[in-house]
């Protein structure tokens, strides 16, 4: 049986930003962007070429903005990915 890793929830303190700076300067898809209520909004982006997405948004986890360490993004051009 496979096991595979879809989705990790990653805390921010301004979504707009955050969501912007994935997908403008990282070059991430926006797979979802929904609002729950005005205490929750979800959003899924992914990574090009992964099966793997974060989750940013509020209301989402406990964990307070900034306080996620080792997500680990690989890429086999550093300056491609950079341009």
């Amino acid at each position: 049986m496979d096991f595979k890793l879809e989705l990790i929830a990653v805390p921010v303190s301004d979504v707009d930003r955050a969501k912007a700076f994935y997908t403008d300067r990282a070059g991430f898809h926006a797979d979802h962007d929904h609002v729950v209520s005005d205490a929750i909004r979800f959003v899924q982006l992914t990574p090009p070429g992964s099966a793997c997405s974060i989750a940013i948004g509020k209301g989402i986890t406990p964990q307070a903005p900034g306080s996620y360490a080792g997500l680990q993004l690989v890429v086999t051009d550093i300056q491609q990915a950079r341009a």
